[in-house]
């Protein structure tokens, strides 16, 4: 199955108030990793060195340090476009933080989409 399939999958199944996902990821054909990785950087894969698996992949949902579910879809498509076959393995799941942002001083219709926001 392709990459960007799987990682649809992976993200579908989880549930709405899932802030972070960590996952690894492998291709099979190790002589085209430096192919792989300039494609990665538009998620800002993170290498290992020394390891069974050759990147970790970190997804934030609505905020967050990490990226965004679009970006790393768009990455896993462009190495399944290049003829890249690998699988991902989902290693954590982070949920039910909420991000703190301070209403002192804003207006009300900020804070009313605020609350429609985290309300979902």
């Amino acid at each position: 199955m392709a990459l960007a399939q799987d990682f649809t999958e992976i993200v579908e199944a989880q549930p709405d108030d899932w802030t972070d996902l960590e996952l690894d990821l492998r291709i099979f054909d190790e002589t085209r990793y430096v192919d792989a990785a300039v494609l990665l950087t538009t998620c800002n894969a993170q290498p290992y060195s020394k390891h069974d698996w050759h990147w970790r992949l970190v997804v934030a949902h609505r905020f967050g340090h990490a990226a965004g579910v679009p970006a790393v879809h768009l990455a896993l498509k462009l190495l399944d476009d290049a003829g890249m076959v690998g699988e991902l393995a989902l290693r954590e799941v982070r949920t039910g933080r909420a991000e703190v942002v301070e209403m002192w001083g804003r207006t009300e219709s900020v804070r009313e989409e605020y609350k429609r926001l985290w309300a979902q």
